[in-house]
C-alpha cells in the first residue's frame, strides 16, 4: 500500500498565485517548477505521473506535496541557511574597527585592506566586509573649509535675502572673475562618438595663454553679462562695472545690488570711489572662505562643463570666442536658478556637519 498521500486542495486565491508564479516570466525556474508540481497535484495526477510529466524524480513531488500540504504556499520557500561557522569573534571585528579609526599604519596615511589583513592574521576581504558593515571607508576623504569671518551669519542672512525676497524695484547681480581660464589644444584630434563608444581625447595638450571671464549674473531673470579680459586687476574690474553701467541704465528709481567675494581687487580705493559716484550700487560681499554663497559660481560650473573643459582651442581668441558664443545662447533662453536653502537651513547643515 505503501505511505499516504497528502491531498491537495487549492483556493482560489492559491490556484491564482501558482498559476501566476509558473507563468511570470521573471520567475526563478525553482519556483516555477515547484509551483507546477502542486497544480498537477491539485488537479489529483500521482507522483509518478507528475514526476513523469515534469522531467523529476518522484521524492522531488513527494517532497513539495508534503511541504504544501503542511505549510501551504510559505512551504514552497527556501528555508534560510546557516552557512558556514565564522572563524572571525566579535573580538576581532572591535580590534579591525578600533585599529582602524584610531590608529595609522607606519609612515601612511591611512589604511588599506590588504594591510589591515596583514596587520590582523586574515584576508583582505574579510576586512572589506567589516569596514562595509560599519560604513568605513578609510580610502576616501572629504575637504571642508569653515569661514572666519566674524559677519558670517550676518553676511549669510543678508545675501540669502536678496536670493529669496529680492527687494522692488531692484536688480540683483552675482558678480565674479573665472581668472585664469588656459586656451589648451589637444595635441591629437578629437575623436568623435560612436555607438558604445565616447567621445577620446588624448590627455596631452598645449598651453596657448588664459584669459579671465568677469560675468554678472543676474539672480532675476538669469541673463548673464560677460566680458573676457587678458589680466584681472582693478582696472580691468573698473572697465567691467562700466559695462554694467551701460547695460542696466539708470532710471532714478532702480537700485542694483551686487553680490561678490573678497577679493582685493573688489577693494582698491578707485573702485571704491567709483561706488561712491554711483549711489544706486549697493555692494554685499560674501563672508570669507564662503564663495559657494555666489550664484555666479554655479554658472562658471556650467560653462565649463558645457563648453571649455572638452574643447581644444588654438588660441585665446578662439576660447573667447566659445565663450562669447554661449554667453549669447544662454541668453536667448535665459532660465535664473532657484535658491532653496534659507539662512537658518545653512547654519544647521554645518552645525551636523561638524558634529558628525
Amino acid at each position: 500500500m505503501g505511505r499516504p498521500v497528502p491531498k491537495i486542495e487549492l483556493t482560489s486565491g492559491e490556484k491564482q498565485k501558482l498559476t501566476l508564479i509558473e507563468r511570470r516570466r521573471k520567475s526563478q525556474q525553482q519556483e516555477a517548477l515547484r509551483a507546477r508540481i502542486i497544480l498537477r497535484c491539485a488537479e489529483g495526477m500521482a507522483n509518478q505521473d507528475v514526476a513523469r510529466l515534469l522531467g523529476v524524480s518522484n521524492p522531488t513531488v513527494g517532497k513539495w506535496r508534503s511541504r504544501f500540504a503542511k505549510e501551504r504556499l510559505a512551504g514552497l520557500v527556501d528555508a534560510p541557511r546557516s552557512g558556514a561557522p565564522r572563524t572571525i569573534t566579535d573580538a576581532k571585528v572591535e580590534a579591525v574597527i578600533t585599529k582602524t579609526l584610531e590608529t595609522k599604519p607606519v609612515a601612511a596615511t591611512h589604511w588599506s585592506s590588504r594591510k589591515m589583513a596583514r596587520e590582523m592574521g586574515f584576508s583582505d576581504h574579510s576586512v572589506r566586509r567589516i569596514w562595509r558593515c560599519f560604513g568605513l571607508k578609510p580610502h576616501l576623504v572629504k575637504t571642508f573649509k569653515l569661514s572666519k569671518d566674524p559677519m558670517f551669519v550676518e553676511k549669510v542672512r543678508d545675501i540669502v535675502g536678496l536670493y529669496l525676497n529680492p527687494p522692488e524695484h531692484a536688480i540683483v547681480l552675482c558678480v565674479d572673475e573665472k581668472s585664469q581660464t588656459q586656451a589648451l589644444e589637444r595635441t591629437q584630434p578629437i575623436l568623435p562618438m560612436r555607438p558604445g563608444i565616447p567621445e577620446r581625447q588624448t590627455h596631452d595638450y598645449e598651453r596657448h595663454g588664459t584669459t579671465s571671464l568677469f560675468a554678472a549674473y543676474n539672480v532675476l531673470d538669469g541673463k548673464v553679462l560677460g566680458h573676457c579680459h587678458q589680466k584681472h586687476r582693478h582696472q580691468e574690474f573698473l572697465r567691467f562695472l562700466e559695462r554694467i553701467d551701460e547695460a542696466y541704465p539708470d532710471d532714478g528709481k532702480t537700485q542694483i545690488h551686487i553680490v561678490m567675494d573678497n577679493y582685493a581687487t573688489h577693494k582698491v580705493s578707485k573702485v571704491r570711489r567709483w561706488l561712491l559716484r554711483h549711489p544706486r550700487y549697493q555692494v554685499h560681499f560674501t563672508p570669507t572662505g564662503s564663495s559657494w554663497l555666489n550664484q555666479i559660481e554655479r554658472f562658471f560650473a556650467l560653462i565649463t562643463e558645457e563648453a571649455i573643459r572638452r574643447g581644444s582651442f588654438q588660441s585665446v581668441r578662439q576660447l573667447e570666442n566659445a565663450i562669447y558664443a554661449y554667453l549669447q545662447e544662454h541668453n536667448k533662453i535665459p532660465k535664473p536658478f532657484v535658491w532653496l536653502a534659507t539662512a537658518d537651513r545653512i547654519f544647521r547643515k554645518l552645525e551636523n556637519s561638524l558634529s558628525e
